[in-house]
């Protein structure tokens, strides 16, 4: 299992700068076998299962913390307005769906997030967050390139995330 790895050539095709439906026209239009290769981002755990005989040294990955898939941690929720909310959510889970399912958080605030936001597709950016990562060396990585193009690359926006497009890799505030 993968979290927080981002695909980046698939068939010998770089689309690691390819929007989320570009990519995928690429994985249908390939042929089969289909060969698919990830970047990994700090945090990301490879199980030894998924490893085949000799690429350990290929899958091997030097992060500041590690969190295996369904380990439970804490989120904490700051809004504007109202009390900081903490909740437990699970490594690998979405991080849009585990906000949503938590009702007293307020993930698309105003009329307009809420009746044009794109369902969790990485489109319309309205699920952007800001995640403030204390862990030394930083469990969630560098936002990915389409990240920027969706969020932008003005001052005081390098913290912000798509939370449709991330995964729980660790703890958040």
């Amino acid at each position: 299992k993968l979290s927080n790895a981002k695909i980046t050539k698939v068939m010998e095709t770089d689309v690691s700068a390819m929007s989320f439906d570009d990519v995928m026209d690429v994985i249908v239009g390939a042929p089969s076998p289909l060969e698919v290769e990830f970047a990994l981002a700090a945090g990301v755990v490879v199980e030894s299962a998924d490893v085949v005989a000799g690429e350990e040294e290929a899958a091997a990955v030097v992060a500041a913390e590690e969190y295996e898939i369904g380990t439970t941690v804490t989120i904490q929720v700051e809004q504007p307005d109202k009390p900081s909310i903490t909740f437990e959510g699970k490594v690998g889970d979405n991080l849009r769906k585990t906000l949503l399912a938590n009702k007293d958080i307020e993930l698309y605030r105003g009329l307009k997030k809420k009746l044009g936001n794109c369902g969790g597709g990485g489109q319309c950016g309205f699920c952007a967050v800001e995640l403030t990562d204390d862990s030394e060396g930083g469990v969630w990585g560098e936002r990915s390139e389409y990240e920027d193009t969706r969020i932008g690359k003005k001052a005081g926006t390098e913290g912000h995330r798509l939370a449709c497009m991330n995964n729980i890799v660790g703890p958040a505030t």
